[in-house]
């Protein structure tokens, strides 16, 4: 069985061999980052909230390393309309979500909702498990890589409005990066990339994830970007 992933019987495992050498940094980082480095917001002590995973699919296109995302229906109850990483809850099936559960969620969720081929997905690390208040999910981001690419698009539009890449390097571009103010005194980070406004849960990840890798650039703070209610 040829799975660059790495499968074991039914089991999927982590294999950070064969990177390319651009990944490095961020498998370097995902080594050693804190929770507390990546978010305020912890998993609640006493276990509740809704076990979950998320894809932070790494690939190689035209203009270099890049990023896959979706933007998630209008329709939807949580976070409608959200640019995000592709993934969503754990089922029974996926395991323990401290052990395997989140690696075969994170890769059962984004070929449901982006159509990708998971025997193409190397994942490499898994960042500490982090928490969205707001929807009580308990989120295990888990980096993967890209080594085969294939096609990829909005599979049910009731769950996915679009599936689009973003080069890192636009990332990484203080003219697209700025500050999200919402209503309700939120504040975080956000980018301006490909005609839309990535913020949030998804947003804080990318941000950490580009400074602990090196790959931040100096940006203006104080650049804001306001939100409304709807948001």
């Amino acid at each position: 069985m040829t799975w660059a992933s790495e499968a074991r019987g039914d089991a999927v495992v982590l294999n950070g061999r064969g990177l390319p050498e651009w990944l490095h940094p961020v498998a370097r980082a995902a080594e050693t980052i804190e929770p507390l480095q990546l978010s305020r917001f912890l998993p609640p002590e006493n276990g509740s909230g809704r076990q979950s995973a998320v894809l932070i699919l790494f690939g190689e296109g035209a203009r270099g390393p890049e990023l896959l995302l979706m933007e998630r229906s209008g329709s939807l109850r949580s976070h409608a309309g959200q640019p995000s990483f592709p993934g969503g809850s754990l089922d029974p099936e996926d395991g323990d979500p401290l052990g395997e559960g989140p690696l075969r969620a994170a890769l059962r969720e984004a070929e449901e909702e982006t159509g990708l081929d998971p025997r193409g997905v190397q994942p490499f690390a898994v960042l500490p498990r982090l928490y969205i208040p707001v929807s009580r999910f308990v989120v295990t981001p888990v980096l993967g890589w890209w080594r085969e690419p294939s096609p990829v698009g909005a599979v049910d539009p009731n769950e996915t409005a679009r599936v689009f890449t973003v080069p890192v390097a636009d990332l990484t571009d203080p003219a697209n990066r700025t500050t999200v103010v919402h209503p309700s005194g939120f504040r975080g980070p956000a980018f301006q990339v490909e005609s839309t406004l990535v913020w949030g849960f998804t947003a804080g990840v990318i941000d950490r994830l580009l400074h602990y890798a090196g790959w931040e650039r100096p940006w203006d703070r104080e650049k804001l970007a306001p939100l409304d209610w709807s948001s």
